[in-house]
């Protein structure tokens, strides 16, 4: 069987993003080990999280890279962080500077709302409701 690990994340800056995921959304930092030409290999994860759902923050190695940084999905939620806890996680990020582009609203499938993280990329908040599906 097969798992996606990680995801690679286009950032301007590895350690303002490493501030920006493990303060202000309470990831750890997995991994930060310099490479053999000059960059790192950074990974964040949510706390408690398996092998998979890890982020690869990656600076761009191209002009082309350079310019998808925070629009990775052309404007869509491309990330999607699960709570078990919306509304204390939501009053710490507010708390802590993250900025949402909606108010919480109720849907069939849970409790969701999009954030965007430092450099505009959106991401749904969400706790799901009861009997909704969850990853295993």
């Amino acid at each position: 069987m097969s798992m996606i690990t990680l995801t690679a994340l286009l950032v301007r800056d590895y350690d303002e993003a490493i501030a920006f995921y493990t303060g202000a959304l309470g990831f750890e930092l997995r991994e930060d080990s310099p490479r053999a030409d000059g960059g790192r290999w950074v990974v964040v994860a949510p706390r408690g999280a398996g092998p998979g759902g890890g982020l690869l923050l990656a600076r761009p190695g191209r002009p082309e890279q350079q310019a998808r940084i925070g629009d990775q999905t052309g404007g869509r939620v491309g990330w999607f962080l699960q709570t078990e806890d919306f509304a204390g996680d939501h009053r710490r990020m507010v708390a802590a500077g993250v900025h949402f582009v909606e108010e919480p609203r109720h849907e069939p499938y849970g409790t969701v709302a999009v954030f965007e993280d430092l450099y505009g990329n959106r991401w749904d908040l969400i706790e799901p409701s009861s009997g909704a599906p969850t990853p295993a």
